[in-house]
């Protein structure tokens, strides 16, 4: 059974919303049980191994590598980045654009490189995030500390209420695409293959670089700098930072964790309108490599439909819930600053 609309702790899509200005009905309520959570072992051995090979994987990227090594663990960076950001968050989980299937092909290819989890999986835990934002069924409830929400929600077992109300969660779209259907399916053959091997083996092959290296520094410290690029938005991204549009929420403005996560830290905007292709208001685009992307892709047909907010919209939000931190949206602002008023060059200026 689906869950009822009333148990929504957050907007999903936007036929979630239930005010003019796209919210929910209610304010959302922020909650976390005491129950003890079962450690995973087999997680926490393998997140510590990774991220102690990804300490020396760092130190031969700094001092031994090769350059091409270096550049290559780069681009194999942000093609992983751009396969969740892209791929996994904006296409599947939020349905915020359309691709055509080269570039959902593309983007399957870049979420498989990343290895966190298939995209299927992957959307399906984050349309949970925001539904029940910040409670027992959000996959890593922020108001449980920055280390669960950032890595410790992975090493234990998933809290029964996630598994509950994920049983009503929609994924018929998902299921819909032979390109996620296929990727699924042969995951933890694909995987291994584009995370690990193939990071690995091209180097040693096209220019030379030892094995130890090439894997330590494309493969691990790549795959784990990612992981935590990744991890950022869901701690850091909600614990620190301005919220101009909703002060209700713990979801905030960071403009450090959007230089690492191509776009993705301007989450107090995205936890409020969801389903806007930019997670951002224009003129972020110089700090939204995503978006960046997704426009690149428009311009020769194979994103479309790409659904934003108006400015309306999201002036009205912004009166209402607010934190009075949202800069000046043009000019006439009741914020503009009568210096620059005077200042300003006027050309072919016309009194109303």
């Amino acid at each position: 059974m689906a869950p009822k609309s009333a148990d929504a702790n957050g907007v999903l899509f936007e036929s979630d919303a239930a005010t003019p200005d796209l919210a929910l009905g209610s304010a959302p309520i922020m909650q976390a049980d005491k129950q003890p959570r079962k450690l995973v072992w087999r997680n926490i051995i393998a997140f510590a191994y990774l991220h102690l090979a990804a300490i020396y994987g760092g130190y031969l990227f700094l001092f031994h590598a090769k350059w091409q090594t270096d550049i290559f663990a780069y681009i194999l960076y942000v093609m992983s980045g751009l396969g969740i950001t892209a791929g996994a968050h904006r296409l599947w989980a939020h349905k915020s654009y359309k691709a055509k299937w080269p570039l959902r092909l593309i983007l399957v290819i870049f979420n498989t490189l990343a290895f966190q989890d298939s995209a299927i999986d992957w959307a399906r835990d984050h349309r949970m995030h925001h539904k029940y934002s910040e409670t027992d069924a959000d996959p890593h409830n922020a108001t449980r500390g920055f280390f669960f929400s950032h890595i410790g929600w992975l090493l234990v077992r998933k809290h029964p209420e996630l598994k509950r109300k994920g049983q009503g969660l929609d994924l018929s779209d998902l299921y819909a695409d032979p390109i996620l259907r296929f990727q699924k399916k042969y995951y933890l053959i694909l995987m291994p293959i584009a995370c690990f091997v193939l990071p690995t083996v091209i180097p040693v092959y096209y220019w030379g670089e030892s094995w130890v290296t090439s894997f330590f520094v494309a493969a691990l410290f790549r795959y784990a700098f990612i992981l935590n690029v990744t991890w950022l938005v869901n701690s850091a991204a909600h614990k620190w930072g301005d919220k101009p549009y909703d002060k209700h929420i713990q979801p905030s403005e960071n403009i450090s964790v959007s230089i690492f996560a191509l776009g993705e830290g301007f989450h107090n905007y995205h936890h409020t309108f969801p389903w806007d292709y930019k997670t951002a208001e224009l003129g972020n685009n110089r700090l939204n490599f995503t978006t960046n992307f997704i426009n690149l892709f428009a311009k020769i047909g194979w994103a479309y439909d790409l659904k934003t907010v108006s400015d309306e919209i999201v002036r009205n939000r912004v009166k209402r819930t607010g934190d009075g931190s949202h800069h000046l949206w043009g000019w006439g602002d009741k914020d503009h600053a009568k210096e620059e008023i005077d200042a300003a060059i006027r050309i072919n200026p016309k009194d109303d």
